[in-house]
């Protein structure tokens, strides 16, 4: 299914994106990869042999240079993995950080989505096929305490991506969107050793396994942690329960103070 397939994977550098890079180099798909520059990605260029373009995705014209790079590299692009994001909490609450903050995730969780799909979307359409990629989380299907710019705008990337399959799957346009719970990535404050994590955590190899299976079944929601589904069902049958549930779990998480960041209050939960 991925052999030959071209296929622009952002966020590749680090975590689920290099590992969704890996499991794919290994299936002979063709590879671009974008990144914030630096030796992470250049060192996943290298390892896999695929073209490359260090971007800061937030910017418009930075996702239309890469997506430019990428068809003019592979000859066109097949599938967009869309997997670039970042965490950087907001302990105190939504109202305690900045518009920019909140600014940075829309851009990069939701416009670099429809950025990329808008620009790679012709093509595909012209060739009846292809597929859309959007990385997401089972934040933006539940909530993240103590980081609400992440969860709205992960909300926003599964509604996107809902939108997408609706428009397009008619002209042959595949779209999936992957919420996955607490993996073992940097942004979580995990290095390449997980062997200390929680139960529940997966790797991001873990994570590039299960939606390898995903795309070949053809789902459009791929749940890494199955468990999210129970969760999502609990929170649209009483949303009143679900939100007193949470406010418990952030209670218990606060009861020693403030977490000081997103990987103290991941182990308090």
């Amino acid at each position: 299914m991925f052999s030959g397939k071209r296929i622009l994977v952002t966020g590749a550098a680090q975590g689920i994106g290099r590992a969704l890079a890996d499991a794919l180099c290994r299936e002979g798909a063709r590879l671009f990869l974008t990144d914030m520059p630096g030796p992470l990605l250049d060192k996943a260029a290298q390892d896999l042999g695929a073209a490359a373009c260090g971007a800061d995705l937030r910017q418009s014209d930075e996702v239309a240079r890469v997506v430019h790079a990428a068809q003019t590299a592979l000859g066109g692009v097949d599938m967009l993995i869309s997997n670039a994001g970042f965490a950087r909490g907001a302990m105190k609450g939504p109202c305690s950080v900045s518009d920019q903050q909140w600014q940075d995730s829309w851009d990069l969780h939701v416009m670099a989505h429809l950025r990329a799909a808008r620009l790679v979307l012709p093509e595909m359409m012209a060739r009846g096929e292809g597929w859309l990629v959007n990385v997401a989380s089972a934040a933006g299907l539940l909530s993240q305490i103590g980081d609400a710019p992440y969860s709205a705008s992960k909300h926003a990337a599964v509604s996107l991506a809902q939108s997408l399959a609706i428009e397009h799957g008619d002209a042959g346009i595949n779209v999936s969107v992957v919420c996955p719970l607490y993996v073992a990535t940097p942004l979580l404050g995990y290095s390449d050793d997980f062997e200390a994590r929680p139960e529940g955590v997966l790797t991001p190899e873990d994570v590039a396994r299960v939606v390898l299976d995903g795309l070949r079944k053809g789902r459009f929601l791929i749940l890494p942690h199955p468990e999210a589904a129970i969760f999502a069902q609990r929170r649209t049958a009483d949303m009143d329960r679900w939100i007193d549930g949470m406010r418990r779990l952030r209670r218990e998480a606060y009861a020693d103070g403030v977490p000081k960041d997103l990987s103290d209050l991941h182990r308090k939960i």
